[in-house]
């Protein structure tokens, strides 16, 4: 399935969880956030939430502030 992570189109296998796509891409996880079509997943879900061909991946440093 092809998924757009951070505005670059990415092919990725299908049925694949959000915790899937950062063991491809090698990335850790600590310090990001993620969103899947305009809304933040939390940490605790990304080993369940499932991505679906067309999803909108954003990925980003998370910084705390006030």
């Amino acid at each position: 399935m092809q998924i757009t992570l951070n505005d670059t189109p990415m092919e990725l296998q299908d049925s694949a969880a959000l915790s899937d796509l950062l063991v491809q891409l090698g990335h850790p996880t600590q310090g990001i956030a993620i969103a899947v079509n305009q809304t933040i997943v939390p940490k605790t879900a990304w080993e369940t939430h499932r991505l679906y061909h067309g999803d909108s991946v954003l990925m980003f440093q998370a910084i705390a502030g006030g």
